[in-house]
């Protein structure tokens, strides 16, 4: 019988390419992922790494066992679902990943709606970039994760999970107070063209909307700072050293002197949040839920 413990580990050391990051996403030393992996070698008959310097290469038997791994993850996460599904409401543990705008707007107004509907259920929220929440999901640290399309994204088709659209974010210009940009109700893109611009580091999702948006209005934006925190960009802003894309889900602090201005023509960035599960874990009653009034509240802040 193969453990499927061990299965996973080899999925997670796939993505990771060394023991050391398996053991980390795995919250496992590095000596039992290799023991996991020896274990499962043995299982099967056939060698599954091969070391090249500090990292490990799978063997071609290994990306034959990762391809039907896929389909038994998928299968043995509907036997839960199924088996879950018996106990009637949704109850126990949940736990939501997201950054942290959409734990603003989005996870936290579920969090409320899904205690009252559901006392039973133990909710758990925890902000990561959309990078590493793919990895929660896979680790079976996380359930669902609310995410946005980056450079590392995994591909659309990914046999490991099932993602769905949620909402479009749309991005605003966010100006200091005074600015002559203010005179008018809305402007393009390449309006702002000539200003200094405040963004989050590169390993952030928006620093690449950013960079692809100026570029399709036809300039290469002049960075002047990187900063991560919303507040700190905002209040970068109101002293006048810089401007910056600033998501409509992110509200404006409201002793800061700057103003949100709307962005008309071509392009008009927006960014696409979805909500990302193990394939085959979205009948489970818990996750369902979680995912129903993750969608409730999405259409109640595109409404607003």
């Amino acid at each position: 019988m193969i453990d499927l413990r061990r299965l996973r580990v080899l999925r997670v050391l796939a993505d990771e390419g060394t023991i050391t990051a398996t053991a980390a996403a795995l919250y496992l030393t590095p000596s039992a992922v290799s023991q996991q992996l020896r274990h499962l070698s043995r299982d099967l008959g056939v060698e599954l790494l091969r070391r090249e310097g500090r990292r490990v290469r799978l063997t071609p038997e290994a990306q034959i066992l990762l391809r039907h791994t896929e389909e038994l993850y998928a299968h043995w996460e509907r036997a839960r679902a199924d088996l879950a599904a018996r106990g009637g409401e949704p109850m126990g543990e949940l736990r939501l990943c997201a950054v942290s705008s959409a734990i603003a707007a989005l996870a936290t107004p579920a969090l409320s709606r899904l205690r009252q509907a559901f006392p039973k259920l133990d909710v758990h929220i925890r902000e990561e970039e959309s990078g590493d929440c793919y990895e929660l999901v896979v680790a079976e640290q996380a359930d669902i994760a609310v995410v946005l399309p980056t450079s590392d994204s995994p591909p659309e088709g990914d046999p490991r999970f099932e993602r769905e659209p949620l909402l479009d974010d749309v991005q605003d210009l966010l100006v200091p107070a005074g600015h002559p940009l203010t005179e008018v109700d809305s402007v393009s893109l390449a309006n702002a063209a000539g200003e200094a611009w405040i963004v989050k580091p590169y390993n952030n999702d928006t620093y690449p909307l950013l960079v692809t948006a100026c570029a399709t209005a036809g300039f290469t934006p002049r960075i002047s700072h990187h900063v991560k925190e919303w507040f700190a960009v905002s209040a970068l802003v109101a002293e006048g050293a810089g401007v910056c894309l600033l998501p409509r889900l992110v509200p404006i602090p409201e002793a800061h002197g700057v103003v949100r201005i709307p962005l008309h023509g071509e392009p008009r960035p927006a960014r696409r949040f979805s909500t990302c599960v193990r394939k085959g874990s979205e009948t489970s009653p818990a996750i369902a839920a979680g995912l129903a009034v993750l969608r409730e509240v999405a259409t109640d802040v595109l409404a607003a």
